[in-house]
């Protein structure tokens, strides 16, 4: 049977770490400290890290995405209702 060497933090861990960062300390310092992977703190820190929008909302990347994700779905939805309309409005002859 092969060994997992596999490490799970708990999410508290990971925002902490990426706080850490965001307050100055660079990634390769956190690493060696903390005995994380560079590549799971790359990972945290994208999806921990917040974008504050202009009334003072605080985002984290994962919902930017996600709200993303939803514009272009609504935007699909909106072009087809358009199409839809456009089929089904008689239009006037102009005699």
């Amino acid at each position: 049977m092969a060994e997992n060497n596999y490490t799970k933090y708990d999410e508290d861990f990971k925002k902490s770490l990426v706080t850490l960062h965001q307050n100055g300390k660079n990634q390769a310092q956190l690493c060696k400290e903390y005995g994380v992977s560079k590549s799971a703190l790359a990972k945290w820190v994208k999806q921990y890290s917040t974008v504050q929008t202009d009334d003072g909302e605080v985002l984290t990347a994962k919902q930017v995405k996600e709200l993303q994700k939803r514009n272009v779905q609504l935007e699909e939805e909106n072009l087809i209702l358009k199409k839809a309309i456009a089929i089904f409005t008689p239009h006037a002859s102009k005699d």
